[in-house]
């Protein structure tokens, strides 16, 4: 499986006050359709419709061709789930299917929409959400999907708090933890090094949206970051360096402890 995460659809109470942040925040362009509100920026899109906070309408991943997107549904159906075609903004000969929580996974072509804008860079690159059941929603990335496993964290029983996974050489565009309740926690954007995140930092503070967790150095991914929360209590985080993997790597196996989320200090465990 070959992807990269193009778009995510958010649910919020308030659509224009949340793409209203984002364009502060994230530095988006933001126009008005008939039932949603779409927000893009360089390798960035957004969008926001009405409903309840911290869920995960959708997300789109692109994928590089027809042909990919072919194998792609064969798989789906091999694994016993359905897919079906869809009509997208943001991708074109697009098809959906729904994992065992209910999330809708939407892959096809990247229309072409280029942004002139200037804004720091800061590419859409992974979406994490929680979940009563993680096992079989990994099970639905690896067998209908095609995505590999890259890494667990695994507490003192041997159960599984975390799984990140792969589409691509990037150490994951997607994670699943264990918690009380199915929802949306967060989602990442890539930019280039340290001082980038540095350049961020500022921006935010400049935008007096206050970090609230970081900079520091996640253990799975190795990479930096730094995260500020949404109005409606979403966690955004901003990356860098993210682990490049190569296609023969096992999974490796991380313990669910607080050095594992942040080798640099403090982590906040919400598994």
């Amino acid at each position: 499986m070959v992807a990269r995460l193009h778009y995510l659809e958010l649910a919020s109470p308030d659509p224009l006050a949340t793409a209203q942040f984002y364009e502060r925040a994230m530095g988006y362009e933001v126009r008005h359709t008939n039932d949603a509100i779409i927000a893009s920026g360089p390798d960035r899109h957004l969008i926001f419709v009405p409903g309840a906070p911290k869920t995960l309408m959708r997300a789109g991943f692109a994928v590089p061709n027809v042909a990919e997107r072919d194998r792609l549904a064969a798989r789906i159906e091999r694994a016993g789930f359905s897919h079906r075609p869809v009509v997208t903004d943001l991708l074109t000969d697009a098809i959906e299917t729904v994992d065992p929580d209910g999330n809708r996974f939407v892959f096809g072509i990247a229309r072409d929409r280029s942004q002139r804008m200037q804004a720091l860079p800061a590419r859409l690159q992974h979406v994490v959400v929680a979940s009563r059941d993680p096992a079989k929603i990994v099970r639905f990335f690896v067998d209908a999907l095609g995505f590999t496993l890259s890494d667990d964290v695994v507490d003192g029983e041997g159960g599984i708090r975390t799984s990140f996974l792969r589409c691509s050489q990037e150490h994951h565009s997607f994670a699943v933890f264990k918690a009380a309740e199915d929802r949306l926690d967060h989602h990442c954007y890539e930019t280039t090094d340290w001082n980038m995140i540095r350049d961020w930092g500022d921006h935010m503070a400049s935008e007096h949206i206050p970090i609230q967790w970081g900079p520091g150095r996640h253990g799975p991914g190795n990479n930096l970051f730094l995260f500020v929360h949404d109005p409606d209590g979403n966690w955004v985080e901003i990356s860098a360096e993210l682990e490049i993997v190569d296609h023969q790597r096992p999974a490796g196996r991380w313990p669910h402890e607080q050095r594992t989320l942040n080798s640099w200090g403090q982590g906040l465990l919400r598994s």
